[in-house]
Order: structure tokens, then C-alpha cells, then sequence
């Protein structure tokens, strides 16, 4: 018997797993200053003040402020100026505004992402064969209702149910986020349902310790993967590998 004829459930990450962020950061944050009538921002110095703003947001106002009833275009303006100004560039409010606006629409539309040729193919395929298809992410309000669609990854045809941080006030790797995943599949048993994630510590430990299946995809060849494999974690290199050690019948956890 292969593996995927004992499941009823698959949840899936997606950041890394199903699309990834398209070209870098700096991109963005240089279009937005340039329609503003700026100079273009250095790369490197955004890069670093982005991912210091990110993380001191990320630990005051935790699954995009959701526990504040913080607005998500709130979290995200603060994030934005303290990125800025730990970059060492300030403007005045109305400057701040129009490049503000310009980056919070620029990553709520599909233009920072890509999607994997074999996500769709995928999801699609575990659907056909009556298999629940969930996806779990540390994502704000805006994947499951604007973004995602905007991908081609739709409810419906790719996907049953969402767990998405930004609404559901908890996040990975807090094993909760997959507690509530199996209710939402309808409280299909952990035994019976696989995670497929690009985390050890966000996805890979945190479904294992609630008993569901689960395993990592190194789609960007990562050092960390021999540690995952010398762990016991299987570990694949895309959704496409996947499909094939699901249906193998000589495929094992």
C-alpha cells in the first residue's frame, strides 16, 4: 500500500514550499522612493534595517498584531518607517505615505512572488485523488483573499481550507497552528494527515509533536538538509519527488 492510500489529509506550507519571493527586497523599496521623487535606497542597509524592524515587530505584535487588534496596514507602516529609519533614511509624512502605499500594494499583488511549476499540478493532483488539502502559513490576512489568487493557488481548486497566522492569532512553531489545522479538515486524526513544510523547527517538529506525519522539501539545497536527514526526517527536493514517494508503494516514514 503506498503512503498517500493512509492519508485523508495533507497540509502544506507556503512560503518556500509552494512560491517564493521574487528578486530582493531592495527592489521594491527602490521603486516605491524613486515614485516618490527619492534617491533609490541602498540594498544592503534596507536588507538589514527590514529584517531587525521585522523581528522587533514580530515579537511586540505578534501574527501581524493580531492579539493588539492592530490593523494589518498598521503593522505593516510601522515595520516599513523602522526599516527605513534603521536604514538611516527618513522622510517627512507625506513623502512616507506615497512610498509606503506604493510597497504595502506592491506585496499585496502577485508581482514579489513566483510560484513553483509543480505547486499547482500537486495540490490539484492530492485533491483528485480525495485527499483534504490545507494550507498552513505565518501569513497575514491578505494570502488567502487577495494574494494567493492572484498566483493561481485558489480555494477550490488547489485548496480546501487555510490556517493563516494573520487570522487565526497564533503561529508556527506553536503546535496549535496544527491543532487547529486537523479541526478545520474536520477532525481528521493527526495519524492520518502529513505536513509538507521547508522548516525543521517551524514545520517539520512542530506537526510531528501533535503525531501527524511530515516532510521537508529543500527546494534551495540548504547545509541544514544533512541535519534533517540525519535526524530521520525525510527530505525531498520538490513537490514533483513528492508526488512519486507518495505513490511508491516501497516508500516508508
Amino acid at each position: 500500500m503506498s503512503i498517500l492510500a493512509r492519508l485523508r489529509c495533507v497540509t502544506v506550507d507556503v512560503t518556500g514550499t509552494l512560491m517564493a519571493y521574487k528578486g530582493e527586497l531592495g527592489d521594491y523599496y527602490c521603486m516605491a522612493a524613486k515614485a516618490a521623487g527619492h534617491p533609490c535606497p541602498d540594498y544592503k542597509r534596507v536588507h538589514e534595517g527590514f529584517k531587525l524592524a521585522y523581528r522587533d515587530m514580530a515579537k511586540k505584535y505578534p501574527c501581524f498584531g493580531f492579539g493588539a487588534k492592530m490593523p494589518n496596514i498598521v503593522w505593516w507602516k510601522t515595520c516599513v518607517r523602522d526599516s527605513f529609519v534603521r536604514a538611516g533614511y527618513e522622510y517627512d509624512e507625506e513623502t512616507f505615505e506615497k512610498i509606503f502605499r506604493r510597497i504595502y500594494a506592491s506585496f499585496g499583488s502577485s508581482a514579489p512572488y513566483t510560484v513553483f511549476p509543480d505547486s499547482r499540478p500537486f495540490l490539484r493532483w492530492l485533491r483528485g485523488k480525495g485527499v483534504k488539502v490545507g494550507l498552513v502559513s505565518n501569513a497575514e490576512y491578505r494570502y488567502p483573499d487577495v494574494i494567493l489568487p492572484a498566483m493561481g493557488i485558489n480555494e477550490g481548486s488547489e485548496w480546501d481550507f487555510g490556517v493563516f497566522s494573520g487570522l487565526e492569532g497564533v503561529e508556527k512553531p506553536n503546535p496549535k497552528i496544527y491543532e487547529i489545522a486537523l479541526e478545520r479538515a474536520g477532525n481528521i486524526k493527526p495519524e492520518e494527515t502529513l505536513h509538507i513544510g521547508d522548516s525543521m523547527r517551524k514545520d517539520y517538529e512542530p506537526a510531528k509533536s501533535i503525531g501527524m506525519h511530515a516532510l521537508l522539501l529543500d527546494r534551495f539545497k540548504t547545509p541544514d538538509a544533512d541535519e534533517w536527514r540525519k535526524s530521520g526526517a525525510v527530505v525531498l527536493p520538490d513537490l514533483e519527488a513528492t508526488q512519486e514517494w507518495l505513490s511508491s508503494e516501497k516508500s516508508s516514514w
